[in-house]
C-alpha cells in the first residue's frame, strides 16, 4: 500500500478506523524529510497492513500544532487509536522496521487496561 496524504479533516478518522497508523509529518522544504520519504514509502509496500498517512506541516499548520510538533520529520505510531510512539528525526530503514515490529506486538488492550485499573 502507498502512502497517503492526510489532512486535519482526515486525521481522527484515520488512526481511529485503521488498526495501525504511521504518520510522517514532514514539510518539502526540509532536507531530513526528504532523505526519509523513500524509506517511508519503501516500508508501505512490505506492510499492506498498515497505513502509511503523511501530514504537510505547512499546509496543515493547525494539525501539526495541535500534535504538537516542533521538529520535522516527526514519526508517529498509532495502535486501536492510541499514541504508542512519537519521535523527531528520520528512521534508518531497518530502526523503522523495527519500530513497526514493536507496534504490531505491543498488546494495546492489555495496556489501556493497566492504565484503566491504576486510576481506580
Amino acid at each position: 500500500m502507498a502512502t497517503r496524504d492526510i489532512t486535519a479533516q482526515e486525521f481522527n478518522d484515520t488512526i481511529n478506523g485503521n488498526d495501525i497508523v504511521l504518520v510522517d509529518f514532514w514539510a518539502s522544504w526540509c532536507a531530513p524529510c526528504r532523505a526519509f520519504a523513500p524509506t517511508f514509502s519503501a516500508s508501505s509496500e512490505k506492510h499492506p497492513d498498515i497505513v502509511y498517512a503523511k501530514v504537510d506541516t505547512e499546509a496543515e499548520q493547525q494539525l501539526a500544532a495541535a500534535a504538537d510538533i516542533r521538529s520535522i520529520p516527526t514519526l508517529m505510531a498509532f495502535k486501536k487509536g492510541k499514541l504508542v510512539f512519537n519521535q523527531a528525526g528520520a528512521l534508518p530503514a531497518a530502526a523503522l522496521e523495527d519500530l513497526i515490529q514493536q507496534v504490531k506486538d505491543f498488546d494495546i488492550d492489555a495496556a489501556i487496561a493497566a492504565q484503566d485499573n491504576g486510576q481506580s
